[in-house]
């Protein structure tokens, strides 16, 4: 019941008459008292749809309704069209003109979701892979776009190298540098035990374990020391560009920069590129002396090859451009990083959804570029006999 004196309550009554029932509609009706206008709306519904059973309802009579406001009028016109299509026909009687206009600006409609187009599977397979085609190739021209913009800011420094910020580069060595080395060599010395006992176990069988030192070594130096090395640094710095990048982007600090007068490319991309050529190559060393390390150990323990042998066996297998293998892939892995990372990074929108986003398809598209550029300097390699 309402506390106000002066709004009367709303109700719904039956009368009969010759042409059927209608239905007496009172009180005020407005949003003040919503909870008795639904329930009365209900009542209505309820004896519209019994209409079909008992006398048919013949019409709605609101002239001896009070005030009308949108709820209550949009809630008398759901209670007449709710119900079945023979009630939807029953109509408004006796209407005020104020009333007759409310009731048509706010007239409720049931919104039919259309059904959704029927295509053949196959169709909807090759529009999926056409999509994917063509953001491909999206992401391709974006990304050249990007990395011609660090050329051209790291021409810029060149030209005028006062402009190059030197603590940064500091900073971001330390970060993906000197931070990078624990998890880094702890890794690399996991996995040169692993390739070094199944190494072992495998070649015992025909009396050739001496050549588990063959295979660390080369396969060390030549391929998992820097593969392995790049996969975490995208994992983990690369993953840190996008998140530091995007954060700033979804702030407008990078808008600050540029209203400062700066470039955000020479201030903010060109510092972290230039760390992560400088300290992969070195990650990479230390990776690969650490795996080799590694299967020293386990090649001691499990296939009593004594240091002196392994090491003796060690220089044997490998040259010089064993070991230059893996450092030249180094920073072309490192420029693959840093520039799939910072374009990432630079393309995050406003929203923590989009830098998640961002940070994901960092980490995701840093690592499969790192093992398709480790596989084409593989062939290239074999092919120059190198």
């Amino acid at each position: 019941m309402t506390t106000d004196p002066n709004v009367a309550i709303p109700q719904v009554a039956l009368e009969e008459a010759d042409s059927g029932t209608v239905a007496i509609i009172t009180g005020d009706w407005v949003a003040a008292q919503a909870d008795i206008v639904e329930q009365q709306a209900a009542m209505l519904e309820k004896a519209l749809s019994k209409a079909a059973g008992a006398k048919q309802v013949h019409s709605i009579d609101i002239g001896q309704i009070g005030r009308l406001d949108t709820v209550g009028a949009w809630v008398l016109d759901r209670a007449r069209l709710d119900v079945s299509d023979e009630a939807a026909e029953v109509p408004f009687v006796n209407a005020r003109p104020e009333h007759q206009l409310l009731l048509e600006k706010v007239s409720y409609h049931n919104l039919d979701v259309p059904p959704a187009p029927h295509t053949s599977q196959v169709v909807d397979l090759l529009a999926n892979i056409g999509e994917s085609v063509v953001d491909f190739g999206k992401e391709m021209v974006r990304g050249i776009s990007f990395f011609g913009e660090i050329v051209a800011g790291l021409a810029r420094l060149i030209i005028h190298p006062r402009r190059f910020r030197f603590p940064a580069f500091v900073n971001q060595m330390e970060q993906t540098g000197l931070r990078s080395v624990p998890i880094i060599t702890l890794i690399s010395f996991l996995v040169g035990c692993i390739v070094a006992q199944q190494g072992i176990f495998q070649m015992q069988r025909f009396g050739a374990a001496i050549f588990v030192v063959d295979l660390t070594g080369i396969l060390v130096l030549r391929e998992l020391g820097v593969l392995l090395t790049s996969i975490m640094i995208a994992g983990r710095s690369g993953s840190a560009f996008t998140a530091e990048l995007g954060s700033m982007k979804m702030r407008e600090e990078i808008d600050a920069v540029r209203v400062m007068g700066l470039d955000p490319v020479e201030v903010l991309i060109v510092p972290r590129i230039l760390a992560l050529l400088v300290a992969l190559p070195m990650l990479s060393f230390l990776a690969s002396m650490a795996a080799i390390f590694g299967g020293g150990l386990v090649a001691w323990i499990y296939g009593d090859i004594t240091p002196d042998i392994f090491m003796a066996r060690l220089k044997a297998a490998i040259t010089i451009s064993t070991f230059m293998v893996g450092l030249i892939k180094a920073p072309f892995m490192a420029l693959v990083i840093g520039v799939i990372a910072s374009g990432e990074g630079m393309a995050v929108g406003g929203s923590a959804e989009s830098l998640g986003k961002q940070v994901t398809s960092s980490v995701v598209k840093s690592i499969f570029m790192v093992i398709v550029m480790d596989g084409m300097f593989a062939v290239f390699f074999a092919a120059i006999n190198f």
